[in-house]
């Protein structure tokens, strides 16, 4: 690694926060060319390495980032590509295994995955491997604008899938289906296709358009997407086989909310992260009344919960007019499992979090509107089978917050609509689907699944991995039957 002309990455332009948390506007502002072409050259994968007996090897030859990838994107060849300002080829590379870049480059945990495996990172800073995702994404996108995506000439094998979810998952599957020639029907039970990418990641993190020209791509394919049909009440999976498709893959993602079941959780001014998120996100009441759904604008409100959908529940909230937004969480900074980008960007937005705090109890008026929050402090213990430390409650530690609203972010489960109404489908004790972790395949023959309706929830790369594998193993099955 001696021979790197940086350690440091090249860091990406953010709105300054005083201004950013009072609009949804994206908050980073993304590479310029040059920025990503800097960016580029310090992948060390095709630098020559001279050795002592005059032989020359690539410094980098195992592709460990690409190793790291959910769906396998060859990372250093589109990294070259760029660096060589060959950006067709870019998008190609990338589009072969990955057809969502602009989300997974702006919302995917690369830290943890495709740059933790980066060998640059012995040296200092690993590659920015998912800006220079979006960096390509955005350039595409730009590209669409001048020039509309065409549709692509595809042999059809006579074949027929439905595809039930619009999320990453199913998007995944129905693209890939749909490339290898298969007629692909894709159902979404919202007004609008994108699942969770749409109604659940707010706009400063994943702008609507971007969602909305990678479904446009996918629909490019000769993908068909009905829209505002719930599978499971106006058709079955059953159903689906019984009229002609031959085969079903179930992606619905897990959005039923956990709660807290402690005293006073009904009262006015209490919302699960789901109902708040989608509000704001998918029906715009952030614009209300331009637009028709209301939100409750509240002075002091509480989120409960650190991950990723507390961070975008919190910064949400300030941005609809909230004063002060605490995170409760009852254990310690470490702990806490969103990506580090985003809590630093809630800390900076002015987001307080009280760390090892516990709610037990909401408090309201005669109205019945949430006026205070009793909380107990904890302390921690040994890990527990999350691998992070117990929380335990400290006795007579109780105290309270006043709020005027709280948002619930404990996770989600899968809504049962689809197993209740499917048979033969075996569930784990979790209430998901049994699928088979490499195939996608499920107990009943014709139907796989993939994504959080298998796995409970999970990141927007990992259920794209699911559909990759499912579609693979589809597409074999559907070949030969």
């Amino acid at each position: 690694m001696a021979g790197l002309k940086t350690a440091k990455s090249v860091s990406m332009r953010n709105q300054e926060p005083a201004e950013r948390k009072k609009n949804f506007e994206e908050v980073a502002l993304g590479y310029s060319e040059e920025e990503a072409l800097t960016e580029s050259k310090r992948c060390v994968h095709f630098a020559p390495k001279l050795l002592d007996d005059g032989r020359t090897i690539l410094c980098c030859p195992e592709r460990p980032c690409t190793k790291g990838c959910p769906v396998g994107v060859d990372i250093p060849d589109f990294i070259k590509a760029v660096r060589d300002g060959e950006m067709q080829k870019a998008v190609d590379i990338l589009k072969a295994k990955n057809s969502l870049p602009g989300v997974c480059g702006r919302v995917c945990p690369q830290e943890s995955q495709c740059q933790a495996e980066c060998v640059v990172k012995d040296a200092g800073d690993p590659v920015e491997i998912g800006r220079l995702e979006r960096y390509v994404a955005d350039w595409e996108l730009g590209q669409r604008k001048k020039s509309p995506l065409k549709d692509l000439k595809i042999t059809p094998t006579g074949k027929k899938v439905a595809v039930v979810g619009s999320g990453p998952a199913g998007l995944t599957v129905a693209g890939d289906l749909a490339k290898n020639g298969h007629k692909v029907v894709m159902y979404e039970a919202l007004h609008v296709a994108g699942g969770v990418l749409m109604y659940g990641i707010p706009e400063f993190r994943l702008p609507k358009d971007v969602v909305m020209s990678e479904v446009e791509y996918v629909r490019s394919l000769g993908v068909e997407i009905k829209l505002d049909h719930v599978v499971g009440k106006i058709i079955t999976a059953d159903e689906l086989l019984e009229s002609g498709y031959d085969a079903v893959f179930l992606g619905p993602g897990a959005g039923a909310p956990m709660f807290l079941n402690i005293e006073g959780e009904n009262l006015n001014g209490i919302f699960s992260a789901n109902e708040f998120l989608t509000r704001v996100n998918l029906m715009k009441s952030y614009l209300f009344p331009d637009y028709d759904t209301p939100v409750q604008k509240s002075r002091v409100v509480a989120v409960i919960g650190a991950g990723n959908v507390a961070m975008d529940a919190t910064r949400c909230a300030l941005r609809i007019g909230a004063e002060q937004v605490h995170i409760i969480y009852r254990r310690s900074m470490e702990e806490v499992p969103a990506r580090h980008e985003e809590v630093e960007h809630a800390l900076e937005e002015g987001v307080v979090f009280n760390i090892l705090t516990n709610p037990i109890k909401f408090i309201g008026d005669e109205k019945g509107n949430v006026t205070e929050m009793i909380c107990q402090k904890m302390e921690l213990g040994e890990p527990d089978q999350s691998g992070r430390r117990r929380p335990f409650p400290i006795k007579d530690s109780e105290f309270s917050i006043k709020i005027d609203a709280a948002i619930i972010a404990l996770g989600t489960y899968p809504n049962p609509v689809i197993p209740e109404t499917t048979s033969e489908l075996e569930l784990t004790r979790w209430g998901t689907i049994k699928t088979d972790e490499n195939t996608g395949r499920t107990s009943r023959k014709g139907i796989w699944c993939g994504g959080d309706m298998a796995t409970g929830a999970a990141t927007v790369i990992s259920a794209m991995g699911a559909g990759k594998r499912a579609a693979k193993d589809m597409d074999e099955y559907l070949k030969n039957n």
